[in-house]
């Protein structure tokens, strides 16, 4: 079992990105953390294999943070999840020595799929044998994004991804719009509608934010970027 510490500074945000990780088979939430201090306070303890670090955090940033866990020799890994996208900040996470750089908005099968990659490259270092030129390329490239991500899963429709990305991009980036929105007009069910938006969100065909109303429970909305 893989141990997770989420450390985000939205409790609403954390709350979600910890149930996301407890989806994932071979994942559970060992703690959340709102702010670096009981993030560090946290690792010290024991028991955390991958923390799943904001960015932005008060008094302390999560690539400060990243910086100050190797600094003192804690044997863990860091996955960053951040609205911030700008290349700078991804060359410095990764020099700081984040395995991965995942932007937000993301959806939990983004999520899910950094998961389970990264517990492939777990899997291949702990077998502690030899590894020849073939198997040091699948770790290294083990939590890239697969080639194939704007292929079409199987069970799913040409025409009715090009329909659902077609109504979505004729509101361009200014007008998010909902899956209740996109099945009513792609005439197809809601939990269709759902399906597609997050594949064509996951392969970067749309883009994803969240709108958080009264109970916490986030709206997903999704837009062209156009």
């Amino acid at each position: 079992m893989i141990d997770v510490l989420v450390v985000d500074d939205d409790f609403y945000v954390a709350k979600i990105n910890a149930h996301y990780v407890s989806e994932v088979p071979g994942f559970r939430v060992t703690g959340i953390a709102h702010s670096a201090a009981p993030a560090l306070a946290a690792v010290e303890r024991g028991g955390i294999d991958l923390v799943l670090l904001d960015q932005h955090l008060p008094n302390e940033s999560g690539l400060s943070l990243t910086r100050r866990l190797r600094r003192q020799g804690h044997d863990i890994d860091v996955i960053m999840v951040t609205a911030d996208c700008r290349p700078t900040s991804v060359r410095e996470a990764l020099r700081a020595g984040v395995l991965h750089y995942l932007v937000k908005p993301f959806t939990s099968e983004g999520l899910r799929g950094r998961l389970e990659a990264y517990a492939q490259l777990r899997s291949t270092v702990d077998d502690g044998a030899e590894m020849d030129q073939a198997g040091i390329d699948r770790m290294v490239g083990a939590l890239r994004t697969p080639e194939n991500r704007h292929a079409i899963p199987k069970g799913f429709s040409d025409r009715t991804a090009a329909l659902v990305s077609r109504i979505v991009g004729e509101y361009g980036a200014e007008r998010h719009i909902s899956a209740q929105e996109v099945s009513e007009r792609a005439r197809v069910s809601r939990s269709t509608a759902q399906r597609y938006l997050k594949f064509l969100a996951e392969n970067g065909t749309l883009q994803l934010t969240l709108r958080y109303g009264e109970s916490g429970r986030p709206e997903h909305l999704y837009y062209s970027g156009a």
